[in-house]
Order: structure tokens, then sequence, then C-alpha cells
């Protein structure tokens, strides 16, 4: 330890903030708010797989037995420019285009008439799966879907369960269209990355 030599008090007072700034990088590097983890800790040794899913997806607006709600409206929004509705869905997710078919899951999440001049929806919602390895498993889908296109593509931009660190593309086709109901079936192909 130095010794308090009152000749030299600027060389105690430096040794002081060097001693405290030492102590104070001890404490933030020993309590760190992030950190470099190796792959394998987390258990991806495994090389990533690429796995394709089918389903369609059924959005019921009307009716007794509803999946998708309105909850929410911009006080310009009118029959003809619906911008600025949202609604929350629970859409369930069957094998076939026949809503009575095996239910492998549900679409659960929110989408928004996001366009001033045409349809086109921000959707941000989960593909929730209940059927064989992938019970209990989410993707995690987040983009734009332009509604009266041919072919929409919204990314996977994670997941969970079986589908951790996924990454992906989730197409989507009309299959029917009800122009009185609302009511719409949409065949879904996805593509996602996973371990």
């Amino acid at each position: 330890m130095a010794e308090n030599h009152p000749e030299h008090p600027s060389a105690t007072a430096f040794l002081l903030i060097v001693l405290s700034f030492i102590s104070t990088l001890t404490a933030v590097e020993s309590n760190p708010f992030s950190r470099n983890l190796s792959p394998s800790s987390l258990g991806l040794k495994k090389p990533e797989k690429l796995s394709h899913l089918h389903f369609y997806f059924h959005d019921v607006v009307t009716g007794k037995n509803v999946t998708a709600v309105h909850v929410a409206k911009a006080p310009t929004m009118t029959k003809s420019s619906p911008f600025g509705a949202v609604a929350v869905m629970d859409d369930p997710l069957t094998i076939s285009p026949d809503i009575g078919s095996k239910l492998v899951g549900k679409a659960q999440g929110i989408y928004a008439l996001a366009s001033q001049t045409e349809a086109s929806l921000l959707m941000a919602f989960n593909f929730a799966f209940v059927e064989g390895k992938y019970n209990g498993s989410n993707l995690s889908v987040l983009g734009r879907n332009p509604v009266f296109s041919a072919v929409r593509e919204m990314p996977v931009i994670g997941g969970s369960g079986v589908f951790r660190f996924a990454r992906g593309y989730a197409e989507a086709r009309t299959h029917t269209f009800d122009l009185k109901t609302g009511t719409a079936v949409v065949e879904y192909n996805v593509y996602v990355f996973h371990y």
C-alpha cells in the first residue's frame, strides 16, 4: 500500500482514482449485461433442417363461430376505405380446405389494414401448432399481406419449441373468399430453417 506523503498529495489522489476505476471495472465485469456464447451450449450442435409445412387458414369474421374480430377502427374509416381497421384472430389451421378437417394449429395474433390505396394488411401473428412433433411449438410471422395478390410472402422471424432460431417465409394463396361474409380460406406453404 502506498504511504501518504504530504509533499506528494497529487500522487496519492492519482493512486486512489486508479484503484477506484479498477474496482468499478471489476464490478461491471462480474455482472455483465451480455456475453458471447458457444452455439453448442444451447444444444445447437446439429445441422439446420429445412422444413416445409402445408395447411389451410380459416378466417371467419361473421356468424356464430367467428375466429377474427375487429377491435379498433380509425374515425375516418368507411366501407369503401377500411384503412385503420384492426382485428384480433384465433384462426384454425387445418390439413385441408374443409374447416372440419384435422386441426394442426391456430393462427393467433393481429392484422391491420395498413394501406390507404389497396387491401393490404400488416400481419403480426404466431402459428401455434398442436399436431405431432410440432405440438406446443410456434412460428412467428410479421409482414405485409396484399390480400388480392395471387401469392403473398411474409417473413418467418422466429419461433419456439422445435422452431427455436427459426427463419424462413410463409407463402399465402387465397383458396376461397366470400365477398358477402368476408370469410376467407387461405392456403399456406411455410418454408423454415430450424435446428
